[in-house]
């Protein structure tokens, strides 16, 4: 099944949508292509099958555009979430096609386990993300399909409306623009999530600083300036990715902000390979940001041993100071990373220690709130977590080391990930499997047990410590 064909109409049906919605075409090629790459990456053959779908692409474009991509197998892509800010009424169809693109991702190469997992977890995110509609992802692609409760023309197809009057409520639903969300309706939402009881504290506690500056300089009274921007310390996959959405649309219902869209980026995409570019690649990066929230992860990076070797972090950290006081009033940075990496980071410069005063530490994830977290991601991805299953997982918590490699929510995903390719694996040979069989996912799916025959699936490996550290935050509670 090597084809790129599946990729290409995908992106034709994803690049039309953007069309609607005024979304640059290079824009959305570039995320969808890079969302494909980053879930086909494990796949045999993948990065030949993706070039095919890229005019003078290669294998090096391919894996650069993966590591660009991981971020959003387990949440919204960023043209999504510019959607999702603005109430576009093409975000559930957006959503839709992101989804389509997902399942192409299964097509590339030869179809692993884990690529359907991946591309399952990555559809289900930004269908969730959007109010849209669950879609089948990667159907048949590791075993035989027989589904007459779920009819379908492509491997996402939805179900079809019976009649015409459904169809068009359908559609008129989907098109509808959704008011924006209250400040305390994102409150809502971030006190639904699991654990982070102090993040949640300080979230609260900012809002109320901001609202009451906000409501003095209404009434014409003094009010110090507070500055909006974040620093964000915790270990990878502890929900800061989240928490950072959550408060670009506060922001947003705030009045502080126009558009409240976020924008997550790294050092690759604010640094270029040369003196005198960065400072207009990273300017380039914040006026994509306007109106919104700029997420940087791993910010000290920038300023990783701070030597002359390195002037291309330091011309992108004078930039986004200089742009972060020039874009005062309708832009928020939030800086993110370990703890005492980002203290460094924000003391070697003073502009930036002047900005960024306040600081929320995420904890890590007990068992307990790793396992509602599984739970939560099977749930939002149409698969049900048997009891046994469920305790199955505590017992892979308990045997695995706690250390600074740990994922905390993006290990939950990628067991999740990894549980629903060998489930798909272990359905190959049911001819009409049941819903029920579609849908649960058993003990036997969270073991890294090698298979036992050769001639089965090659890369249904052991899910190995690289496989559950993952690049992305909780899944997507990160």
């Amino acid at each position: 099944m090597s084809t790129a064909g599946g990729l290409q109409d995908a992106l034709s049906g994803l690049l039309t949508v953007a069309a609607r919605a005024g979304v640059a075409e290079e824009q959305a090629r570039t995320e969808a292509l890079s969302l494909a790459a980053a879930l086909a990456e494990s796949a045999p053959g993948a990065p030949s099958d993706w070039a095919k779908a890229v005019p003078g692409g290669t294998t090096q474009d391919f894996f650069d555009a993966a590591v660009r991509g991981r971020r959003w197998r387990g949440a919204p892509t960023a043209v999504l979430t510019e959607l999702i800010a603005s109430s576009s009424p093409e975000k559930a169809a957006y959503a839709e096609a992101l989804a389509e693109i997902a399942s192409a991702a299964c097509t590339l190469g030869e179809p692993t386990m884990r690529v359907v997992g991946n591309a399952s977890v990555a559809a289900a995110a930004q269908l969730q993300a959007a109010g849209a509609r669950t879609l089948q992802v990667g159907a048949g692609l590791m075993a035989p399909r027989a589904d007459a409760a779920r009819p379908a023309t492509g491997p996402t197809a939805a179900p079809a409306a019976t009649t015409q009057a459904e169809a068009e409520a359908v559609e008129a639903v989907e098109v509808a623009a959704e008011p924006a969300k209250t400040v305390e309706e994102l409150l809502a939402e971030l006190d639904e999530l699991t654990g982070l009881a102090r993040v949640k504290r300080e979230v609260h506690r900012q809002v109320a600083v901001l609202r009451v500056e906000k409501l003095r300089a209404e009434a014409g009274l003094k009010s110090p300036t507070i500055t909006r921007h974040l620093v964000f310390v915790g270990n990878p996959g502890t929900g800061k990715t989240t928490v950072a959405r959550l408060v670009s649309g506060i922001y947003k219902a705030l009045g502080l902000l126009s558009k409240g869209q976020l924008i997550e980026v790294d050092r690759s995409e604010l640094v270029a390979g040369y003196l005198g570019q960065t400072a207009t690649k990273t300017a380039e990066v914040v006026a994509s940001a306007v109106g919104g929230v700029l997420f940087i992860d791993e910010a000290y990076s920038l300023t990783a041993g701070d030597t002359g070797a390195d002037q291309y972090g330091r011309e992108a950290v004078d930039t986004l100071v200089k742009e972060m006081e020039d874009r005062r009033d309708d832009l928020v940075v939030i800086v993110a990373g370990y703890p005492e990496p980002m203290e460094a980071f924000i003391a070697a410069n003073p502009g930036l220690a002047s900005r960024f005063r306040t600081t929320i530490e995420f904890e890590n994830y007990t068992d307990e709130e790793l396992s509602d977290i599984l739970t939560g991601l099977s749930e939002a991805a149409d698969y049900e977590l048997v009891p046994e299953s469920l305790e199955k997982f505590r017992e892979i918590l308990v045997a695995t080391p706690r250390d600074s490699s740990f994922g905390n929510g993006r290990f939950a995903r990628n067991v999740l990930e990894a549980a629903i390719g060998r489930h798909a694996w272990r359905l190959r040979d049911v001819t009409a499997p049941t819903t029920d069989q579609l849908r649960q996912i058993l003990p036997e799916d969270l073991t890294d047990e090698p298979e036992p025959v050769a001639s089965e699936d090659p890369s249904a490996t052991a899910l190995t410590s690289s496989d559950v550290t993952g690049d992305e935050d909780q899944g997507d509670q990160a």
